[in-house]
């Protein structure tokens, strides 16, 4: 009766029901990490409590969990449709959040909006990113077959990545790298021709070095963190070189949050000291978001990393299966893509959690606290899921009976 009973729960999910196994176990399990993190941010940051806290984070899995069931109503078509228009307002609300931005203990916090009349805020940036991998896939599927002149390429790529490039890169390094980086796998997967993708690197490129000079080098860009960029870059190579030229309390000073994270790592051994048991968490700055996976060693061992991280390999692989299952090029496109940013994420995360590369502030996907970044993943989960649903109508339906494959890249 039991099994019957989980078998009626599970078909009310629409899409994969691997993935959303997946999901929903990383998902409660995200709550004890946070609840034994988040105490750093009641007894050293002084803000909020640890049940405040963790609730909150209970709040948004909840929250992410319906969004992303709700995406299940609308066509992933739709939302392709909506991209363009959804990508514009973003950008509006990324030009509208470096203009309000705010400080924060002499950081600065304008990558942050606050919504009026309350004491939420959000991050314009995640959306922008998201709409504009959505975006990049319906230009490149849509009428595939026709070749694109210079200017609409211009107009439909390289003009809204460089915009939203120049508007997160002044608070955001590490996303706007990554968008970059993702964009540039999205055409080279969406087979834009190899001379547009030339074009795109080399403009990259010419982009990036313009941009970091000027704000190295004059004061037009205000409070950009591109300062922070260079010390941490520097940090993170000078800690691996003894001829750098820095005293050992000068190195440690400056490379405090990743010296503490090793030693989380290390506390951790094989087996983890327990939940809730860190002795680090109160000493690890963003220890509930951004080095969120040092604590999960520490508590819960390699034992408890390698879980996870399995988790998050089943989700990777079920996301390129569904990919390569969907006959429709804009569905499998979308979701290669969708998936290629979640997968950078967790990389990026852990990679800077084990000082495989330089600090970037990226949370880890469905753990870390916060609420924007934790909302946007599971938009985009959600987008994945929407596509898988649709594998088996394309099936019952019959691709070449009704319709053709071009012809439902048109409709996308």
């Amino acid at each position: 009766m039991a099994g019957f009973n989980l078998e009626n729960r599970l078909e009310t999910l629409k899409g994969d029901k691997v993935l959303w196994i997946v999901i929903i176990l990383i998902s409660a399990f995200s709550v004890f990490p946070v609840y034994s993190a988040s105490s750093n941010l009641e007894y050293i940051v002084n803000t909020g409590t640890t049940t405040g806290h963790v609730v909150k984070h209970m709040f948004f899995v909840v929250l992410g969990l319906v969004l992303m069931r709700s995406i299940g109503f609308v066509r992933y078509e739709h939302i392709g449709k909506l991209s363009t228009l959804l990508l514009i307002l973003s950008m509006v609300l990324l030009i509208l959040t470096m203009m309000t931005g705010q400080t924060i203990d002499g950081a600065s916090a304008s990558r942050w909006l606050k919504i009026p009349g309350t004491s939420l805020s959000f991050q314009p940036s995640s959306f922008a990113y998201l709409m504009l991998i959505i975006h990049l896939c319906r230009y490149l599927t849509k009428k595939i077959n026709r070749d694109r002149l210079l200017l609409e390429n211009v107009a439909y790529i390289f003009l809204p990545i460089a915009a939203v490039f120049v508007l997160v890169a002044r608070d955001n390094g590490s996303t706007a790298l990554m968008i970059l980086l993702v964009s540039l796998a999205v055409l080279v997967i969406g087979q834009l021709n190899w001379k547009y993708i030339a074009g795109f690197v080399s403009s990259a490129l010419i982009m990036v070095v313009l941009f970091v000079t000027i704000a190295l080098t004059t004061d037009w860009m205000g409070g950009s963190r591109v300062h922070t960029w260079k010390s941490r870059i520097e940090v993170f190579f000078n800690a691996k070189d003894e001829a750098s030229g820095l005293s050992s309390e000068e190195l440690k000073t400056k490379n405090y949050q990743v010296m503490q994270a090793k030693a989380a790592i290390v506390h951790g051994g094989i087996t983890g000291m327990g939940p809730g048991k860190s002795a680090l968490k109160q000493m690890l700055p963003q220890s509930a978001s951004d080095f969120i996976f040092a604590i999960i060693i520490e508590e819960y061992g390699f034992v408890g990393a390698f879980a996870l991280i399995t988790l998050y390999l089943i989700m990777i692989i079920r996301i390129v299966i569904i990919a390569s299952k969907m006959p429709a090029f804009f569905g499998s496109l979308l979701v290669i893509a969708i998936g290629l940013m979640i997968f950078v994420q967790i990389a990026v995360n852990i990679a800077v959690a084990v000082n495989l590369i330089p600090v970037t502030g990226q949370p880890l996907p469905l753990i870390s606290y916060g609420g924007t970044s934790m909302l946007v993943t599971y938009l985009q989960l959600g987008i994945i899921l929407n596509v898988s649903s649709r594998i088996q109508l394309y099936d019952e339906e019959g691709i070449g009976k009704k319709q053709s494959i071009e012809q439902i890249n048109d409709i996308a």
